[in-house]
């Protein structure tokens, strides 16, 4: 036998056996409903109890950015928490939270002197600010290389590694 032949044959016996399956819970739903609905209710909940179980407890658990333990006076550097992208930069604002009201979409925005700084910026902590309840929201930061070397903004405390 080929392998045509067998996958054909693999293939009539799978319609014959799923017709069968079909026409035994159709003639059990004919001539005993509640077994026939219980049946499907005891699968259903057999679904819902392996799909609701847990994972393997042995998977580490996620992890995203976290906001380290910021000390005023320290160097850090700046590195952006919602990009992998190498190149991306760090939005710097003259007053904390305005980095909310802050507009993307316009190109003379990214223009300004010393308000997108690359990764990897180093920067020393000079003040921090709360917001939202939040402890050490935004911190204040002086540049310590590059052409801004000297300048403050605000930046997210989850910026600065």
């Amino acid at each position: 036998m080929s392998k045509e032949e067998n996958a054909k044959q693999a293939l009539e016996s799978t319609k014959k056996i799923a017709g069968n399956m079909v026409s035994l819970m159709m003639d059990l739903k004919q001539k005993n409903p509640k077994v026939f609905f219980g049946v499907i209710g005891g699968v259903v909940v057999l679904l819902l109890i392996m799909m609701m179980s847990g994972g393997d407890a042995n998977k580490p658990p996620l992890t995203g950015p976290t906001i380290k333990d910021l000390v005023i006076g320290q160097q850090y550097t700046l590195k952006s928490a919602n990009s992998y992208d190498p190149s991306s930069t760090v939005r710097l604002v003259s007053v904390p939270g305005a980095m909310a009201a802050y507009d993307d979409s316009e190109e003379a925005d990214r223009t300004g002197a010393c308000q997108h700084m690359p990764q990897g910026t180093k920067v020393t902590a000079i003040e921090f600010q709360d917001f939202a309840g939040k402890k050490n929201a935004f911190v204040k930061v002086r540049m310590e290389d590059g052409e801004c070397k000297g300048n403050e903004g605000w930046a997210l405390a989850i910026d600065i590694q």
